[in-house]
């Protein structure tokens, strides 16, 4: 899908990414923390994907010192199975090793095999596990690391 593009997300971008959120997780975050990571956090940087003006995916990393931490990732349904999960991680990935990063983390649903296997192909392994890490149903968190 060569009409697909990449960049930086703005406020304005947010109701795109809200329902991107919602479409893709059982425990969406809501509009107010989303707003909180555009205008408060200092270290919370965002990106979208866009396919015919719209929001199809995007991912949120924060950069502090030299680690990154990838707070969330999703693809809208409808354009899963496309690789662009990868190549959204991929470029994530760069912006972080020229934000001066040396690892990555992330966590991850136990059950959520997909995309732990995506995060394997990217050079992620497994850290550690958060118990009872997500509130709706209270699975645990594979947490994952990669070198950059």
């Amino acid at each position: 899908m060569s009409d697909i593009t990449f960049r930086k997300a703005t406020l304005d971008d947010l109701d795109g990414i809200i329902k991107v959120e919602l479409d893709s997780f059982t425990l969406p975050w809501s509009r107010e923390a989303f707003y909180n990571e555009f205008v408060n956090n200092q270290f919370a940087h965002y990106f979208v994907l866009e396919h015919n003006e719209s929001i199809i995916g995007y991912c949120g990393v924060w950069i502090v010192i030299d680690e990154a931490h990838i707070t969330n990732i999703a693809i809208s349904p409808k354009y899963r199975g496309l690789k662009l999960g990868t190549t959204l991680m991929k470029k994530i990935m760069e912006f972080a090793r020229l934000h001066r990063a040396h690892s990555m983390t992330l966590e991850v649903r136990v059950s959520n095999y997909v995309a732990q296997s995506l995060y394997r192909k990217l050079g992620f392994q497994n850290g550690g596990i958060r118990k009872g890490y997500y509130t709706d149903n209270y699975e645990d968190a594979l947490v994952m690391w990669v070198k950059l």
